[in-house]
């Protein structure tokens, strides 16, 4: 399974979407071991978000496990994710990269603490985007329709099975650089975290973040409401990154 899996992947979209999706596959199968739900969303293709979760709840192939997926369907993405995800889920989203809702949706899913996947076509999203982008390139978004990007998101579920045969993988919890590789503050060793506004006083606002809830000083940023989106150093606001309204 692991050989043909690869194989399938190298010959259908090359070496570099081939490392992508190992890499994607990989962080996949760490999340679920540790209890993850996949929450599958694309607002303007629905039936994509629906057969992303199918293939992940369905174990088709002898032996495999069911992994918790679910099919987002409310068109306001953020509010309908808001209310759900936990610290440690996954968020897979196919779409094109112009697409607001999953924009404001990926910007939004570090200060939920969740592992984020975009897959899809055409011109490519900005780097950092998210988490792992998985994407056919090209002028268009076609291959959303004629086969291509279900091929995509199939393999992807393979390779999470694939790391699954290999259950030393699963038991390493860093999936990105090593924290040494992470620049922070000199002095005070903290770095530029997002958080979303939860409540907000005059110059105080109580955000949610990866890490969970806390108290943040939101002077120097001005008024925030809730459902803002901030950059946080050292417990203080330091810019704002979406508003409310704003794909929120």
């Amino acid at each position: 399974m692991a050989d043909a899996g690869a194989a399938e992947a190298r010959g259908a979209f090359g070496a570099g979407l081939e490392d992508d999706l190992a890499r994607a596959a990989l962080a996949l199968a760490r999340r679920f071991a540790g209890g993850a739900t996949l929450w599958c969303a694309a607002p303007t293709w629905p039936e994509h978000a629906r057969h992303v979760a199918v293939e992940f709840v369905h174990p088709v192939i002898m032996g495999t496990r069911a992994l918790p997926a679910v099919s987002v369907v409310d068109p306001d993405l953020v509010p309908a994710l808001r209310s759900t995800v936990r610290p440690g889920d996954l968020l897979l989203a196919v779409s094109t990269a112009d697409d607001p809702t999953v924009q404001s949706a990926m910007r939004r899913a570090g200060a939920w603490g969740v592992t984020t996947v975009w897959v899809g076509a055409g011109p490519r999203p900005q780097p950092g985007a998210a988490d792992h982008v998985l994407w056919i390139d090209g002028a268009s978004a076609a291959p959303a329709h004629d086969g291509s990007i279900v091929r995509l998101y199939h393999l992807l579920w393979e390779l999470t099975h694939v790391c699954f045969e290999h259950p030393g993988l699963l038991t390493i919890e860093q999936d990105g650089p090593l924290c040494d590789a992470v620049p922070g503050c000199i002095t005070c060793s903290d770095e530029g975290r997002v958080a979303e506004v939860l409540e907000a006083s005059a110059d105080m606002a109580e955000v949610r973040t990866a890490g969970g809830s806390e108290t943040i000083d939101t002077l120097a940023v001005g008024e925030v409401r809730a459902g803002d989106l901030l950059l946080v150093h050292a417990g203080t606001a330091i810019a704002v990154l979406e508003r409310t309204g704003a794909g929120a």
